[in-house]
Parts: structure tokens; C-alpha cells; sequence
């Protein structure tokens, strides 16, 4: 990722000094210290849970860590006690140090937010879900960021910092993979329409480019190799853009009796692959 002055990022303003200070103290913090600190960590966490903070941000054609939202909410763990919180009559209890997102909404705040949660939908404070996303009964962690229009699907989990784009479809049990340790690890980014497949998952910083496919059942990590069928061209740790991958294997070099996993791309995107994929705009409707 390309380096930036954090202070040069997009967003709401951080008190970087203090949060490092802290973080770096975190064990040794008095209460009075973390009792002062409380009030900066709530703001930030407001900050985060309404898509003014990120954990990374797009610079160009690159993404940058905000190290100092990470500290942020790895500070929020230290100061919280778990607590029980009820959902309802009938609904599960949680005994947790961060509450959820939508205890305390009510209709117009989804009328304002433009969202659709379907029960059975899970989703932590601290959390961003843009204009028109649409969540199945599914996970979104804390610091994730998911962008207006997109589907997260039956049993998918979106972990935490995790930066999910415009449009996307995230397929049923789908895991995208979150990191908050080490601070400076980046985190997976989804850009903008890009098209998850059912089981597939992305994890350790990977970053499917605009406009990709995964179909069902890919796995990517970071060491994965990612095959151009065509050229032959490896790539590790990124998707280019509109890359069709499906899972794969190839031969190992060390014992060729045995095949190691791989994810190939079979082709790019088309038009005709675009409409296999659109989600009709009645799924995205808030209401």
C-alpha cells in the first residue's frame, strides 16, 4: 500500500497522539487516564460506525491503512466491560463489549441510513453499511466498511476493517477475512462491483480489483497463486480488474505426482457475464 501521512487521510479528524500514547500504555493505563480517554474513543467509534472514519482508505489507485482506527477500536476493548444485551422477546442474549449497531434505531433511522436488514442479520457498532446495501441473515464486524448497493448474502461474514465496495455481491456463505493485529496489517479490500461466489474466501490483505468474479468456492490468501489461463502471468495477493476466477490446481514442482491449489482466471468480464450477475433494483429497495 502506498505510504501517506495519516494525517493527510479523508474523514473525520483523530487525536493520533493520544491514541498512540494510549495504545502504546494500553496495560498500563490508571482508571482515571482510561475514564479521560472514554469520551475520545466513543466519538471515534460515532465517527467509524457512520462511514466518517475508515481503517483504510482509496488514495489513487492504491489503499492506505489508517493505523490510528485500528488503535481506536482495539482501545474501545480495553476500556468496555462485556455486558448482557437482549434483543427482544424470543431473540438471542449477547454478553459483549460492543453493542450492536441497530439496538437502538428506530424506523426513521432506517428510512434515513436506506438499508434492508433481514432477521438474522448481525451487525456490530462500528460497522459502515452505505445507502441501498441490502444484509441477508449474515456478519458484519466492527470497523468494516460496506458500500451503498451491495448484498451481503445468507451466512456471509464480513470481518473486521474489512473495506467492501459499491454494488458488490457477497454470495451466500461467503467469508470475507477481517485484522485488526498487527495495526499496520492491511485488511481485505473488495472494490467497487465485484461479484463473490457462494463458500468462497478471501483473507490475509488480499484485494479483488474492480469489477472481478469469484466463482463458488475460491479461496485466496495471500500466498495463493492466481493463474491468467491465457498468459500464464502469476499473481499473488490481488484480483485484477475484471478477472473471472474459479478454483483450480496445477502440478508441484517439488513432486509432480501431486497438485497444489490454485485460482485460475478463465477470462474477463463481458456484458453478457455482467447480466448473469445484476441483482434486480427491487432487492436494493430500502422500501
Amino acid at each position: 500500500m502506498t505510504p501517506v501521512d495519516l494525517a493527510d487521510l479523508p474523514g473525520a479528524p483523530l487525536d493520533r497522539a493520544r491514541l498512540d500514547d494510549a495504545y502504546a500504555r494500553r496495560d498500563q493505563l490508571t482508571p482515571a487516564e482510561a475514564a479521560d480517554l472514554a469520551p475520545v474513543v466513543e466519538a471515534g467509534l460515532v465517527d467509524l460506525d457512520a462511514g466518517r472514519l475508515r481503517a483504510a482508505w482509496p488514495v489513487g489507485d492504491d489503499w492506505v491503512v489508517d493505523t490510528g482506527v485500528k488503535k481506536l477500536i482495539l482501545l474501545s476493548f480495553h476500556l468496555r466491560s462485556n455486558v448482557v444485551a437482549r434483543g427482544g422477546p424470543a431473540r438471542p442474549v449477547s454478553y459483549d463489549k460492543v453493542p450492536l449497531k441497530f439496538e437502538h434505531w428506530t424506523d426513521e433511522d432506517f428510512a434515513r441510513a436506506r438499508i434492508r436488514v433481514v432477521p438474522g442479520a448481525v451487525v456490530r457498532r462500528g460497522a459502515y453499511l452505505g445507502p441501498g446495501a441490502v444484509l441477508m441473515p449474515s456478519m458484519v464486524n466492527i470497523g468494516a466498511h460496506v458500500g451503498p448497493e451491495t448484498m451481503v448474502d445468507t451466512w456471509a461474514t464480513i470481518g473486521s476493517c474489512a473495506q467492501v465496495g459499491r454494488r458488490c455481491h457477497i454470495a451466500g456463505g461467503a467469508g470475507i477475512g477481517g485484522v485488526l493485529e498487527p495495526v499496520g496489517e492491511e485488511p481485505v479490500v473488495i472494490e467497487d462491483d465485484v461479484f463473490v461466489g457462494a463458500r468462497s474466501e478471501v483473507a490475509e490483505g488480499v484485494r479483488v480489483r474492480r469489477g472481478a468474479v469469484l466463482s463458488m468456492g475460491v479461496y485466496l490468501g495471500r500466498s495463493t497463486p492466481i493463474i491468467d489461463r491465457a498468459t500464464g502471468e502469476v499473481h499473488r495477493g490481488e484480483v485484477p480488474p475484471d478477472a473471472v476466477v474459479v478454483p483450480g490446481s496445477r502440478l508441484d514442482t517439488v513432486d509432480p505426482g501431486l497438485a497444489t491449489y490454485a485460482a485460475v482466471i478463465v477470462k474477463y468480464a463481458d456484458a453478457g457475464t455482467r447480466a448473469k450477475l445484476d441483482l434486480d433494483d427491487v432487492f436494493r429497495a430500502p422500501r
